[in-house]
């Protein structure tokens, strides 16, 4: 038995090794920075909703008004409890409004809904959506404006570099990259007519005239994953859209402990496989058989099973090694991958637990994935 569950195990790696579109790979990046910054008066306009975000809002928006003093700003407050609008105002001063956002409709996300209020007051030839934990190198801006012009992209999206300096952060969130990179090839998402659409909430550029065309924030209004929804109708509409990883943009965002990770991905995991109970078993069987078999058959005492199973997570660490080398972090983190994604597997069940339960999942206290 475990002979065979290996041998399927080794083909699985295998065939993710040679695909074209190299899910592991890192080839598809942008780290360009424009020392002078050429934006020009009402080309682009940065929209941020903000929940209890004070204390990230102190550094995002100088990395923001740092680019080019023709950056407009809009920062919508999503029903604060804490110094947010305050902050943001003080901050902003005359380079931007904030809005003191309402509560959401029945049927709307938060942060969607943010966005749909914010979006009212953005007048520029572009917008770009922020989260509010998003900090920018001086100089991002103005290339990522040409790459889209010169390459008539609809959507620009790219991941930004997520905060790696704990060791739990250092475990789990390159992992978090290279799961979210099979799940959604760069190179496929990239690829016009494609099926594969995927986009990182955290900086995403396009026109206010295209998201209209696609029915707006509305149109994905309930979306738990809002990113990847936004992606998926721009492509319905037949848009080109473009994802990148980058390490020029960077999260402030801290994960010191696997309790706040956990709560991270329990939010959106069961959402991911939309609520079925059969793509969640199916998951886990495949998850199983390409992280957790291989371990398992090098322990074993059969010869070639060993010799099966190695080869296995040779290829396992080999793959993931790209993006450790591209995020600058100690390889020997390659073996480490399995046991994680046997973890991510943990919180996947438990996003599913909570929904069957009634539990739901609420994120900065407001309850964002309802019992269907």
């Amino acid at each position: 038995m475990i002979l065979t569950c290996s041998i399927i195990s080794l083909f699985i790696w295998v065939v993710i090794l040679v695909l074209p579109w190299r899910p592991w790979g890192t080839k598809e990046h942008f780290d360009h920075l424009s020392p002078e910054s050429d934006i020009k008066e009402g080309m682009i306009t940065v929209l941020i909703p903000a929940r209890n975000e004070e204390k990230m809002l102190r550094h995002s928006i100088p990395s923001i008004l740092s680019q080019s003093p023709n950056v407009k700003m809009v920062v919508v407050d999503d029903c604060s409890t804490d110094n947010t609008y305050k902050t943001a105002k003080e901050l902003i001063k005359d380079r931007g409004i904030v809005i003191s956002g309402s509560l959401p409709p029945k049927g709307w996300s938060g942060k969607l809904w943010a966005l749909e209020q914010g979006l009212d007051h953005v007048g520029t030839k572009y917008v770009l959506l922020m989260d509010a934990d998003i900090v920018l190198e001086r100089g991002i801006i103005s290339p990522a404006l040409s790459y889209v012009e010169e390459n008539g992209l609809d959507l620009f999206s790219l991941m930004a570099h997520l905060h790696m300096k704990s060791p739990v952060e250092m475990l789990f969130m390159p992992a978090f990259i290279y799961f979210f990179k099979l799940l959604y090839p760069f190179a496929l998402s990239n690829k016009q007519g494609s099926w594969v659409a995927a986009a990182a909430g955290g900086f995403i550029l396009t026109k206010p005239s295209a998201l209209k065309e696609i029915g707006g924030f509305s149109s994905i209004k309930g979306a738990v994953i809002d990113d990847c929804s936004l992606a998926k109708r721009f492509k319905l509409y037949g848009k080109r859209t473009f994802i990148g990883l980058t390490k020029k943009i960077r999260s402030i965002r801290r994960y010191p402990g696997i309790g706040k990770v956990w709560r991270m991905v329990e939010r959106s995991a069961y959402y991911q496989l939309r609520y079925n109970i059969l793509l969640l078993v199916l998951t886990t069987i495949l998850m199983a058989e390409a992280f957790i078999v291989p371990i398992c058959g090098v322990l074993s005492f059969d010869l070639l099973t060993f010799v099966i199973s190695s080869s296995a997570l040779l290829i396992m660490y080999i793959s993931y090694l790209p993006l450790l080398r591209y995020y600058a972090l100690d390889k020997w983190l390659c073996f480490t991958l399995g046991p994680v994604a046997a973890m991510y597997m943990a919180m996947t069940w438990s996003s599913a637990i909570r929904y069957y339960f009634g539990k739901g999942t609420k994120w900065k206290g407001r309850p964002i994935v309802e019992k269907k």
